[in-house]
């Protein structure tokens, strides 16, 4: 087997540094496993690039550390990094990079954008309103507030009473200048991972559930607080399975996915209601994404190979 040396990178300057470093660390050492050379690269919660033992190193030195590798795997959730910054700057630098580019990033990052594309291609979305810092909202049903650009649902809050809407609101808009508020939508949690092929084909890992209690919502507590229940395969009838994996496909493909993207889901009596799309989802080997992969026979360090090999040109 060719070694390939992979520049990986991990942080980021936003509220996911810390699981963003989790997952680095976790592609890192799966990588070096499969016979790569991981170079380790981190951005700090300031901005400022760092190499394997801490050192700053600067924008300059870090895109030459890049370019002296044959392939990027950016692994940073949320804004300036998984929004397409980072795909960006591979790009410019001449770098092969694992993962979605600039305008996939992007959109998939802006959950209001993902619903309007949703909707062009006859995808359900849950009913839902934009604000910002000076709209105004009258609270007449139970809804769902969230950062139109964050991740890791930070700053996510369920509202069943008009008393709770204000403090939810302020938690909302301390990470982003956006908030969209959602109506809350009844169904099972479920999540589709999509993997694009340089042919062209695309592969859907075995679907995962999310169980949560009934008069809850998979926030950033039950995401890190303790151990989530995730149930892969999901026990779905065929008619559902192939609804869901089509959804997500069109939403891949729709937004110009490439890699491993997490599609998720409420799948509800009337059909998949579509709540977001992740193009750098949690990549330990515990997160929703490998797990579906590992259910389907592709181990992790195995998922993490496929992944590089096809980013490097043929």
């Amino acid at each position: 087997m060719t070694v390939t040396r992979v520049a990986v990178i991990g942080g980021g300057r936003n509220c996911e540094h810390d699981v963003s470093l989790a997952s680095a660390t976790a592609v890192a050492d799966a990588l070096e496993r499969a016979g790569h050379q991981a170079v380790r690269l981190t951005i700090d919660p300031a901005g400022a690039w760092r190499d394997r033992a801490g050192d700053p190193i600067g924008l300059a030195a870090a895109v030459g550390a890049l370019g002296s590798c044959a392939v990027a795997f950016p692994v940073l959730h949320g804004p300036h990094g998984e929004d397409g910054t980072l795909a960006a700057l591979c790009d410019l630098a001449g770098v092969p990079c694992v993962g979605s580019p600039l305008g996939a990033g992007a959109l998939a990052m802006d959950k209001w954008v993902t619903k309007l594309v949703a909707g062009a291609l006859g995808i359900a979305t849950a009913p839902g309103r934009l604000l910002t810092r000076t709209d105004t909202y009258t609270f007449t049903h139970p809804v769902v507030v969230k950062p139109v650009a964050a991740g890791s649902s930070r700053g996510v809050t369920l509202v069943r009473h008009a008393a709770r809407l204000g403090p939810a609101l302020d938690a909302a808009f301390g990470y982003d200048d956006r908030v969209l508020v959602e109506d809350l939508v009844t169904g099972r949690e479920i999540d589709v991972a999509v993997l694009g092929r340089p042919d062209g084909s695309r592969v859907v890992a075995p679907a995962l559930e999310i169980v949560v209690p009934a008069d809850a919502i998979f926030d950033h507590a039950a995401k890190y607080s303790g151990e989530p229940d995730f149930r892969v395969p999901a026990a779905l009838d065929d008619a559902a399975r192939d609804r869901l994996a089509e959804a997500a496909v069109r939403m891949y493909d729709a937004l110009g996915c490439a890699g491993v993207a997490r599609v998720d889901f409420f799948l509800t009596a009337r059909g998949p209601v579509l709540n977001e799309v992740n193009t750098m989802p949690g990549l330990t080997a515990q997160s929703q994404v490998p797990r579906m992969f590992a259910a389907s026979g592709m181990p992790f360090e195995a998922l993490l190979d496929l992944l590089v090999r096809d980013a490097v040109p043929s």
